[in-house]
């Protein structure tokens, strides 16, 4: 990778950007005015049942999987987060992933009907956004170490 590249990667601006363009699909995600996943809930209990009776234990249910996705979700977003606040350690990350899932949670409470405010997903979002961070500064190490490593070949 060029020096190019790594500048370009290391640049906050470009991180803040790109941080600030994932909170719109995020926010129609969690402002959607009914469950997300109601359009598939059928094929996904469907799914569930048949791993179910192909031996897959019964902990792997729809609160797993909808536990699993809150993680996954704020993954990006802790990874994301990280580089575009370089100064702040993996557990202000945290805290920040924590404050937009209070107050995601808080919007749905107040304003859609249809959605259910959890504590569960306040926990599992700010876990998703703790090993973004975690992530992204496994990926900083690694990408330097690989820089420092091309630069004493030269």
């Amino acid at each position: 990778m060029g020096a190019g590249r790594v500048k370009h990667l290391r640049n906050r601006r470009v991180w803040q950007t790109v941080l600030a363009a994932m909170l719109i699909p995020l926010a129609l995600i969690a402002f959607w005015p009914t469950p997300i996943d109601r359009p598939v809930q059928g094929l996904l209990a469907d799914t569930l049942s048949f791993l179910h009776r192909q031996g897959i234990p019964g902990w792997f249910n729809y609160q797993f999987v909808e536990a699993t996705a809150n993680v996954m979700l704020f993954v990006p977003v802790g990874f994301v987060s990280a580089h575009s606040f370089i100064e702040k350690r993996w557990w202000q990350i945290g805290a920040l992933g924590l404050l937009v899932s209070g107050c995601i949670e808080l919007g749905q409470v107040i304003f859609l009907h249809d959605r259910f405010a959890s504590p569960t997903d306040i926990v599992t979002n700010m876990s998703g956004t703790v090993v973004g961070a975690l992530l992204s500064a496994v990926a900083d190490k690694r990408l330097e170490a690989h820089h420092r490593t091309a630069a004493n070949l030269q």
